[in-house]
């Protein structure tokens, strides 16, 4: 090994780093954090929560979302879709009754008759309880189906929507089903269970994350440079003749 060390300060050093940078990633590897209720976390686990929590807390869109909703109240629709998933076919049929349709099925293909604005009304009632991690409202909603399963079935009746109301040349109305799954059903399902925080309230905490992070990959990038000065493998640039 000596014999191919060119420069011995720069690999000691390099080696010194990485040789520390191991040992910092195994604690970040290590449950020696908290997370709610004392659970125990990783440093990677915690940093993740950490900023799971902060997007939670900047896509709460339901306010806006049904606002979206106020022009279509009243006005009826007649669609037919195909469910990609077969088997949320009955919910999806149970969720439309419940919000006043008239439904035929015939195993995934589903042709429903109602309201549009009060059929997405539920959609979004549902999301937000799913937002406020209160998934047992959900399922006592829908005769105790899974509170993310009721997310599941929305998500994929309302989907095939889009596109067949487009077809109708309803494309405003199309816009709306799309908003209240991009920021509704799809927020409310993702960050379930998760506990929303404020930005403002944690910027110290997100700093201190961010700069760790770019410390931490300087870190590792210099202690690899430096051990390859060390073995002579530095890139030199071009001498013109």
């Amino acid at each position: 090994m000596a014999g191919i060390i060119r420069n011995k300060k720069p690999f000691l050093k390099g080696a010194a780093l990485l040789a520390s940078f191991v040992v910092l990633f195994y604690f970040l590897l290590t449950p020696v954090m908290q997370g709610e209720g004392g659970r125990p976390l990783t440093g990677l686990e915690y940093a993740d929560e950490v900023f799971n929590e902060l997007s939670k807390g900047s896509s709460y869109f339901i306010p806006q979302v049904r606002e979206a909703l106020v022009p279509l109240m009243d006005k009826e629709v007649t669609l037919h879709v195909t469910l990609r998933k077969p088997g949320l076919a009955p919910l999806s049929q149970s969720l439309l009754a419940a919000a006043g349709a008239s439904v035929t099925a015939e195993g995934a293909t589903l042709s429903f008759r109602g309201d549009l604005g009060r059929i997405l009304q539920a959609a979004v009632d549902d999301a937000d309880l799913l937002y406020h991690n209160d998934g047992a409202a959900v399922s006592a909603k829908s005769g105790g189906a899974p509170a993310l399963e009721v997310a599941q079935a929305w998500w994929y009746l309302l989907k095939p929507c889009i596109q067949e109301l487009q077809k109708q040349q309803r494309v405003a109305d199309a816009r709306v089903v799309d908003q209240v799954l991009a920021r509704a059903i799809e927020p409310g399902n993702n960050f379930y269970g998760i506990e929303p925080a404020d930005m403002s309230a944690n910027v110290l905490l997100v700093c201190g994350l961010l700069a760790f992070y770019v410390l931490y990959t300087l870190w590792y990038g210099f202690g690899i440079y430096e051990i390859f000065e060390g073995l002579g493998l530095v890139a030199q640039g071009h001498k013109d003749n």
